[in-house]
This record gives structure tokens, sequence and C-alpha cells, in this order.
């Protein structure tokens, strides 16, 4: 078995510990116990919820209160906590507390994992991870708590209360709830609450520790260039979207409502495509623009090595000064005076492409199979593939081929579309330091 484990490169580690943690899930999530109606649930559906819930996605087949009990519930929540921290950080949690030596090969898969860039410290910052996570997710539940208590009682209200906390700080979506957040769009309390999570949780694990760790003496210009750059334009992302949201839907979604209740939603829808699932208007009571917004932040998702999905913001923004480097002609491209490698602008450029490859390739097959509309399709396929969760409400009505797709993407936009493929790639057989092909030149543009 140990030789096993160290012939698999650390992405191959990863993958097939999401598959083995999605089978396990839906195991679990098959038996009798797990459903209201005490029968056993169909595999298919099965696997999608725990698949959608591992991969803190938020896409759902069923009601999560109406169909799953206590019990099953318990286990999407389980599996949400397991997506949302990583699977490596959760292992890690069972070694220390076996008090087992954590080894190189080990160190290696937690670097990925985790979202940092070398081996120093990389415990200490796991330990952080879930010392963080837990309070943040604590201080959650305990604020939603004034207002589910009162609303649901105390054991429904602790229960509830603890579950959209976790969900929210994970990014799932998931709910108990029966329509989401639909019946709290005007609570300030649930709103900002849960959008505090959520962004919380999408900042991502090293920008925690390095803020965490400037605290008294913080100065913007002595942090890292990715925490620089997860600040500044995740802030501009979120209040550029919540000024448009405000605009196209002004007479749209918003137009019932106050002046502070059209800033307080726009401020939400905002925030929930990035990537938290939650809802607090039906998906086709948006404007068009609106709905391309949604799809358009769906897409982006929140930042590298954080509970969020999607291609994330510093790939977004690579590629865009890239472009403008290219448009300028210059040799070098520049973040805060700071140069970007070949090899991440390569990276970033591949997986931009390969996430509007596998959804253009989706909605494509998917539509051949469905008679919902392309926009209903595509915005599924990217809410699926980013893990986002947020639905036309087709989910339940398609087939089970397109299930699959689904599951897939799923899968995919947790693990990265990216490195699932590279995952199963044959390494190449010469070093390009020894062997170099030559040079050749074609025309682009």
């Amino acid at each position: 078995m140990q030789s096993i484990r160290h012939k698999l490169r650390p992405i191959q580690f990863i993958a097939l510990g999401y598959m083995l943690t999605i089978l396990i899930g839906t195991l679990f999530l098959i038996l009798p116990i797990s459903s209201k109606d005490g029968k056993m649930t169909n595999f298919l559906d099965a696997m999608f919820i725990a698949t959608s819930a591992t991969c803190v996605t938020g896409l759902s087949v069923f009601d999560t209160f109406a169909h799953w009990t206590f019990f099953g519930q318990l286990i999407i929540l389980f599996l949400i906590q397991i997506g949302g921290l990583g699977l490596m950080t959760v292992i890690t949690l069972i070694f220390l507390i076996f008090r087992k030596n954590i080894g190189i090969y080990e160190r290696t898969i937690l670097i990925q994992s985790a979202g940092t860039f070398s081996f120093h410290g990389i415990v200490h910052l796991i330990k952080r991870i879930l010392i963080g996570t837990f309070t943040f997710e604590l201080i959650g539940a305990l604020v939603l708590s004034f207002r589910f208590i009162p609303q649901f009682g105390l054991g429904q209200g602790i229960w509830f209360s603890v579950f959209h906390s976790i969900s929210a700080f994970c990014n799932a979506g998931f709910d108990l709830l029966g329509n989401s957040l639909i019946d709290y769009k005007n609570d300030s309390l649930v709103i900002i609450t849960i959008t505090s999570l959520v962004i919380i949780g999408g900042l991502g694990f090293l920008v925690w520790s390095e803020i965490f760790d400037a605290r008294k003496h913080f100065k913007f210009k002595n942090l890292s260039l990715h925490t620089k750059i997860v600040l500044v334009y995740n802030t501009l992302l979120l209040l550029t979207s919540a000024v448009l949201f405000f605009i196209f839907e002004y007479n749209h979604t918003l137009k019932d409502l106050s002046l502070g209740q059209k800033i307080l939603d726009s401020w939400f829808m905002a925030v929930t495509p990035r990537t938290a699932g939650f809802c607090i208007f039906e998906q086709s009571s948006y404007s068009e623009s609106g709905s391309l917004l949604t799809i358009i932040l769906m897409f982006i998702g929140g930042n590298p090595g954080s509970t969020a999905g999607g291609v994330k913001t510093t790939t977004i923004l690579v590629v865009l000064v890239n472009i403008i480097a290219s448009a300028k002609r210059k040799e070098e491209v520049t973040l805060f005076r700071k140069k970007i490698s070949n090899n991440i602008l390569k990276q970033s450029s591949a997986l931009v492409l390969m996430y509007l490859c596998v959804s253009v390739l989706s909605t494509l097959f998917i539509c051949a199979i469905e008679p919902f509309s392309m926009t209903q399709i595509f915005f599924e396929v990217i809410s699926a593939e980013a893990t986002v969760g947020l639905s036309y409400g087709i989910t339940s009505s398609i087939t089970w081929g397109s299930k699959l797709i689904i599951i897939f993407l799923m899968f995919a936009g947790r693990c990265g579309a990216l490195t699932l493929f590279s995952a199963f790639l044959r390494k190449g057989r010469y070093d390009k330091a020894i062997l170099k092909c030559p040079e050749g030149n074609i025309l682009v543009g």
C-alpha cells in the first residue's frame, strides 16, 4: 500500500482521494436511514449530491431539508466541510490528532492542496487553516442563531445556524430552507452574515495567514504579490459588480424594494456567484444583463487556495494584463512592479482556454439531450464547472446522461480542470534541458 501511494503523483493522489470521498458519501446517502421516506435513494442521484457537496457546489436534484433525514443532512455537511477545507487538510488533522509524522510526500501534496509555495511552515499553515475555519464558522453560526432559533426553535434553530454557516464559509450553497435565502432578501443580519462568510472563505488560506502575521505592523507594501492582487482586485471586482447589479436589476428584481434594500441585495448578488450559490431571487427573474453578469462572475470565481471555485481572480487578471502587454508590444508582463513568469502566463492562458472548451463542449452535448434552452443549460454548466450551485431550476429535471456530465464538471471544477487533465497524462520522456526542439514561426491573430 505504501509503495502504491508513493507511485502516485500528488495531483493524482488528490484526485483519487476526492473520488474515494465521493464514493463513500454516495454509499451513506443511498441508505434508507438517509432519506425521510425510508427508501433507498437512487445511486446516480446520491452520487450527484455527494459530488456536489464534496466539490462545494450546491446543485441538487432534491430539496435538502425535505428529502434527507438529519443523518443524511449530517453526511452532506460532513462532505461540504471536507471539500471546503481540502482533503489533505482533513488528513493532516487526523495525523495531528494521532500524533503521526507528516513526511515529504504528504507535505508535497499539502502545498498543492493549501495553495502555498513552499515546504517551510506548511504544517503550521494547516493548523491556522483549521483554527481559522472553525472559528469563523462558529462565529457565523452564533450570529445566525439570533435569527433561526426564534423562528425554528432551539434544536432546529441551532442546526440550521451551523449548517448554513458551514455551507456559506465553504462556498457550498446548500440550504435547509427550501428556497435558498429568498425569504431573507430583506434581512440585513442574514445577508451580511452569509456574504461575510462567503468572502472570508473565498479569500484564500495563504492570504489569511499573511494578514494575521502582519496584523500588528500592517503595511500594504510589505505584503506578497499574491496577497496584494487578491485584496485589491477582489475588492474592485466585488464593488464593481455590485454597482452593475444595482443598475441592471433596478427595474427588475429590485424594483419593489427601498433604496437601502436595493443596495443590500445588489451586494449579495455580487458576492454569491463567487462561488457560494445562495440566491435571494429566482434566476429567471433576472434581467438579461444581470444573468450574463452572473455567468461572468461564476466563471471568474474566487481566489486560489480558498474554499471557492472558478477559474480564479488571479488567473483572469494575469490573462488580462498579458493581453494589454501584448497589445503594447511589451516584452515583460508586470503587476505591482513585479515580473510575471512565462510559466504562470502559459498556465493562466491554458486554464482559461481549458475551462471555455469544456464549458462549450458540455453545453453542446447537454443541448442535444435536454429540451431546455441553451441559456439555461449554459448557465447550469458554468455553475457546475465553477462549483457555484446557482441554477434556473432545471437540475432536478435533467436526464441521467446530463447528470453524469454535470457530475464530471463539478469534480473537474473542484480538482481544477487543467490539474485533472494533467494528472493522468504521462510525463515527457526527455528533459527539456537535454533535448530541445528547433524553433518555428507561425502567424497568430
